[in-house]
């Protein structure tokens, strides 16, 4: 976990996401990069120069017909163990989703409602600034899905100022790969949480995500490359702070 907190602390300095005094909110979902994301964040709040809190928001989506909730046990008492305050929201996702509408392509309208439940329970517990677990490999593969299926160069900001709602999303894992973050959670042993939803790899980032990796196998190095070219060229918001910029130099794969 050394690895990723360094990695983690770079991120966060190179695109100046924490301030002092922030409350940070994790979205913290049971997978493993949102979980990573978390212990990062919370061991980084240790000796980090400004200082600031974390807390762990996750999101029941509720249980579509057939399928089991999912347990959050295991991650309230992970919360209650490295004292970070740990709040979990209700809601009827899945069953409004898949039940009701019968959505055939749900993921859009889920993501929409997913982040207005959590960003309505961040405010109401008065807190504006939230971090996502996007890491590395999510950049790249969200890059390719914008110009395979939008004709743009496009991504998620590493920053992102909500002013409807006043909230800043930090996405602090940019620099971490899956592999790296897989490898945590399992030597870490951090509690992850199945996900319940039917269309859980069956999607177009599963399409891509299979792409990136064989092209991945005949063109090694090309994510750094792509994820290089995003902060060079560079995509809104992309451009690190000047006098710390340097290229991604850690293969996003190797153990932390």
């Amino acid at each position: 976990m050394e690895k990723i907190c360094s990695l983690v602390r770079r991120c966060v300095e190179d695109y100046d996401m924490i301030q002092t005094g922030d409350r940070v909110a994790v979205g913290v979902s049971g997978g493993k990069d949102s979980l990573v994301t978390l212990a990062a964040l919370r061991k980084l709040s240790e000796f980090y120069p400004k200082p600031f809190t974390v807390e762990a928001f996750t999101l029941d989506m509720g249980a579509a017909e057939g399928r089991s909730p999912a347990d959050f046990i295991p991650l309230a008492a992970y919360c209650e163990s490295i004292g970070v305050p740990f709040h979990l929201i209700s809601s009827e996702i899945s069953h409004i989703i898949f039940d009701i509408r019968k959505e055939s392509n749900p993921c859009s309208m889920c993501a929409k409602m997913r982040r207005g439940a959590l960003h309505n329970a961040i405010l109401d517990a008065g807190i504006t600034k939230i971090a996502l677990g996007h890491h590395f490999d999510d950049a790249v593969e969200t890059f390719f899905l914008s110009l395979f299926y939008e004709g743009r160069l496009s991504c998620f900001q590493p920053v992102t100022e909500l002013t409807r709602t006043g909230i800043t999303q930090i996405r602090p894992l940019l620099y971490c790969g899956e592999g790296m973050a897989r490898g945590a959670a399992l030597r870490n042993g951090l509690p992850i949480v199945k996900n319940p939803c039917p269309a859980d790899g069956y999607t177009k980032r599963q399409e891509v995500k299979e792409l990136v990796r064989d092209l991945e196998h005949r063109y090694p190095g090309l994510k750094e490359r792509v994820f290089g070219a995003m902060q060079r060229l560079p995509l809104p918001a992309w451009e690190p702070v000047e006098h710390r910029r340097r290229p991604y130099a850690e293969g996003p794969d190797r153990k932390s």
